[in-house]
């Protein structure tokens, strides 16, 4: 059983989460995953990430609705079902240090292909496969947000369509994520108590509202070149907390 502490901690940690993504679409899935892992074994941790990801994401994606490109988001959505369809044939839970090195090193390669081969989410038969990708991802590796950020920041769709739609297209994919790990969570996420839960959930719909006064006096070449510099970031940290965990164990 974690402490009150510890439980109070996540609860802020998720408010900030929640309000960097609100701003930026991404992002805050890392800070959240990065603090749960601390505390809890990675299934669990998974479990406890998904569940406020969807309050959060459904959050904004209502918030959003005018902006949402439907026409990006059921491709994708697709492409994720027919990953967690063949996924649902495998048993797997990955070990930290593959999370942190999967999700810091995906960035990087995608960062390093030349623009003409650039994975924009906005090219033809882009959504169906960065839905396919990302759901086999988030199943092996644990998280994959950075991968969909890649796919969405080489494309020029504007910053409320960006947040927007990619609020809708992780709705479908966090919830498969909670069946698929909740089978190897144990007793951990059960031993949450209740109104840790409902803290998570209140912090994670706080911090979503909070960000649309923020991300409406961005512009759309400020949104993208921050984006990129958030992902390259924490990216970064993923690598280098990866590389220790395999060097140090935790």
């Amino acid at each position: 059983m974690m402490s009150t502490g510890v439980l109070v901690l996540l609860s802020a940690v998720g408010l900030l989460a929640s309000f960097v993504s609100g701003v930026f679409g991404m992002a805050g899935g890392q800070i959240l995953l990065a603090a749960l892992l601390v505390y809890m074994p990675v299934a669990a941790a998974l479990v406890v990430f998904a569940a406020v990801q969807v309050v959060s994401g459904a959050w904004r994606g209502f918030m959003w609705r005018v902006y949402v490109d439907w026409g990006i988001a059921w491709r994708f959505i697709v492409g994720s079902l027919v990953a967690a369809a063949l996924m649902r044939f495998v048993s797997f839970v990955p070990g930290k240090p593959m999370v942190y090195l999967g999700i810091g090193l995906m960035p990087f390669a995608a960062f390093a292909l030349p623009k003409r081969f650039a994975p924009a989410i906005t090219r033809p038969g882009a959504p169906w496969f960065c839905g396919a990708l990302v759901m086999f991802l988030q199943l092996v590796v644990g998280q994959a947000g950075n991968i969909l950020d890649v796919f969405f920041q080489a494309s020029m769709l504007d910053r409320r369509t960006t947040v927007a739609t990619k609020a809708v297209t992780q709705l479908v994919s966090q919830v498969i994520r909670i069946f698929y790990f909740g089978a190897f969570a144990g007793d951990v996420a059960a031993s949450i108590p209740v109104w840790a839960w409902l803290s998570f959930l209140a912090t994670a719909i706080g911090g979503a509202s909070l960000a649309p006064a923020v991300l409406r006096r961005m512009t759309d070449d400020g949104f993208r070149l921050w984006t990129k510099r958030i992902i390259a970031c924490f990216s970064a940290l993923y690598v280098a907390r990866g590389l220790w965990l395999l060097a140090y164990g935790e």
